[in-house]
């Protein structure tokens, strides 16, 4: 015999479908929310600080749109610069910079025309610059090499300043 209780089955299940929907939110959040101790992020950091020391003023970290991800977008006078941060421990498998190759630029290519169109930047003067961050685990400080105009916007929708 079936007895009423306050926990019905689709009480239950729907319980159910919510914790399965929590779990879903919380894994997506950490893939895309960085972790502040990341070696990547702390190569970052360094970059960013390389740069506010230059004269530039950021306006977004680690930028995700519909195009794709930017690690800095900073202004310079009135050029905006998006900017790829490699970060190594060492270069004995190459340098940072070697990392980016064609399918990085034109992904970094889109993101920006995405981040210039929404901001209504696209009569702005822009670029491309790679900060490589050298960081061995036993030095306190990184070794910085920034590359200007490392690149020209590549792909469908190209951007001309």
């Amino acid at each position: 015999m079936r007895r009423n209780v306050p926990c019905s089955d689709s009480s239950l299940i729907l319980q159910q479908s919510s914790l399965l929907m929590w779990t879903w939110f919380r894994a997506l959040w950490q893939r895309w929310t960085p972790r502040a101790s990341s070696f990547g992020t702390r190569g970052e950091q360094a970059a960013e600080r390389y740069l506010v020391d230059l004269g530039y003023r950021v306006l977004r970290r680690q930028h995700r749109n519909s195009g794709g991800e930017l690690d800095l977008i900073a202004l310079e006078g009135d050029t905006v610069v998006f900017v790829e941060v490699k970060t190594r421990r060492g270069v004995d498998h190459g340098l940072p910079v070697d990392a980016i190759d064609s399918n990085k630029r034109r992904r970094m290519t889109r993101a920006a025309l995405v981040f210039l169109k929404r901001e209504g930047w696209l009569n702005r003067r822009s670029q491309f610059d790679v900060i490589a961050v050298v960081w061995p685990p036993e030095q306190a400080e990184p070794q910085i090499t920034h590359y200007r105009h490392a690149f020209e916007a590549t792909g469908n929708g190209q951007m001309f300043a």
